[in-house]
């Protein structure tokens, strides 16, 4: 089942049958304190990941040629396709679970019983935590509006990025790839 913050909330006071605590309610008037920076942080992946999985998935084959050779991971053209719609995949539950605040939704729809499927297709886990890692550092970036123009080039768009602290929600977002990293090692 997946809850947002708020339905976690009402679902424990419900559970223990009583009244949702002063605790309870500050820390739903925190999440709703920080929702702009939230959107801003989903914004910024999803508007950047096709690149944010393109990039990870050319790192990863930078890194190990053998997967786009004949009889790699990443060979012929149709393997590539399925590992970059992977990627998106996973990414996109990531966002997702930025969004409610709550890693149930990749945890129940992308991470149960992805290292078995893999291990039964014969994808390199090892591969797919490399990629994974590289979209973390990427999609950590933009969340951070740390990416330059003198890294990004000719294509480079500032995010605009709501401007403050965002150090508990870029480890909100790191524990999300944390997550998938754990679950396919």
């Amino acid at each position: 089942m997946v809850l947002d913050a708020f339905s976690r909330a009402v679902v424990s006071a419900d559970a223990s049958t009583s009244v949702l605590s002063s605790a309870d309610i500050s820390s739903l008037k925190g999440f709703l304190a920080e929702g702009n920076k939230r959107l801003d942080a989903v914004s910024a992946i999803a508007s950047n990941a096709s690149c944010i999985v393109s990039d990870a998935i050319a790192g990863m084959i930078c890194e190990n040629q053998g997967l786009i050779q004949a009889g790699g991971n990443c060979y012929p053209n149709r393997r590539m396709a399925a590992c970059l719609r992977d990627g998106e995949i996973l990414l996109r539950y990531i966002t997702y679970a930025l969004l409610s605040g709550d890693a149930s939704v990749l945890d129940d729809r992308a991470l149960n019983g992805l290292k078995e499927t893999y291990a039964a297709l014969g994808v390199p886990t090892t591969s797919t935590v490399r990629a994974v890692q590289i979209m973390k550092a990427s999609s950590l970036a933009h969340i951070n509006d740390t990416n330059t123009e003198a890294n990004g080039g000719k294509r480079f768009r500032r995010m605009g990025s709501a401007k403050g602290d965002c150090s508990a929600l870029t480890a909100e977002a790191a524990s999300y790839f944390d997550r998938v990293i754990s679950a396919l090692s």
